[in-house]
């Protein structure tokens, strides 16, 4: 097996790219929504992401090859895939970007708790535990604060809930013979499985449209083939050539750019609180993430 590398200026420029294309991605569910109800758009966004990850396995010569003992596990991750993302969405469409990302970025504390009692080597160091109290006092700021008119508890709980979905799948990924199956396979079970689910499940949420305007589509586009589809592969390709503890600890960025783009580009009102919660989740994501 090649060695992988340690961390150089591309690298370091790429995932610091990769983040702030997470951030961005929040901005433009949340305007997206004002067209397309949260829930048909993020089932759209896993439709066309399948035709265009499988267009690139063609083109690639890459086979879907699925041991027998992971296609349960690949299902099951599609499915946790449609449950997160249905929280995620109506999270944006309910409260800020700068709340829902402090929420659903805190996935590495729930993963960190899990394996801790589920995977064998997974055990929590004392620096791990400073980073879980450090990001959960962060998440328990952020939802007591209630100063900011923009914000909707159900909201915020929501984000959260689907963190949890989101740390799911990745304790699926490390635990279960789904390891086994190469990163873009497992992409396309995620995206097929939850296409079906979230097209049927959309209108249970109320209607489907809401007077899309052409930027409301070309949010989608966004959604669909830079992030969901391409985002994503350059990612994976990022994970073959540098080592996966340096990749992780990029993850605290993509909060800090939500936050900032939040901010930024829809003029959310951000209380003190709340930019020390995302401090704490900050730098409790990067504590939890050190060897």
């Amino acid at each position: 097996m090649t060695e992988r590398r340690g961390l150089d200026t591309f690298g370091a420029a790429s995932l610091i790219g990769f983040a702030a294309l997470l951030a961005i991605n929040q901005v433009v569910i949340k305007l997206t929504s004002d067209g397309l109800a949260p829930v048909f758009q993020a089932g759209l966004r896993s439709a066309g992401a399948v035709l265009i990850v499988l267009g690139w396995m063609w083109i690639r010569k890459i086979r879907f090859e699925v041991p027998r003992k992971a296609l349960i596990w690949g299902i099951l991750s599609g499915c946790l895939f449609a449950y997160e993302f249905i929280c995620l969405y109506i999270a944006l469409d309910l409260t800020t970007v700068s709340r829902a990302s402090i929420m659903f970025y805190s996935m590495p504390v729930w993963l960190a708790l899990s394996a801790h009692f589920l995977i064998p080597g997974e055990r929590l160091t004392p620096l791990r535990i400073l980073g879980l109290t450090l990001a959960m006092g962060g998440v328990v700021l952020a939802l007591v604060d209630r100063s900011n008119g923009q914000a909707s508890l159900a909201g915020d709980l929501l984000a959260l809930i689907g963190a949890l979905g989101w740390a799911g799948i990745a304790l699926l990924v490390r635990a279960t013979p789904l390891s086994q199956v190469t990163p873009v396979v497992q992409l396309i079970f995620q995206v097929a499985v939850s296409a079906p689910i979230l097209l049927i499940a959309a209108p249970f949420f109320g209607d489907l449209m809401r007077g899309p305007q052409p930027v409301h589509w070309l949010g989608l586009l966004f959604q669909t083939v830079v992030v969901a589809s391409l985002g994503f592969l350059f990612w994976f390709w990022l994970m073959k050539i540098y080592r996966a503890g340096t990749v992780a600890s990029f993850s605290f960025l993509s909060p800090v750019f939500a936050v900032i783009f939040g901010w930024l580009l829809l003029g959310e009102q951000i209380a003190l609180s709340v930019w020390i919660a995302l401090a704490l989740v900050a730098v409790g994501i990067t504590l939890i993430n050190r060897k």
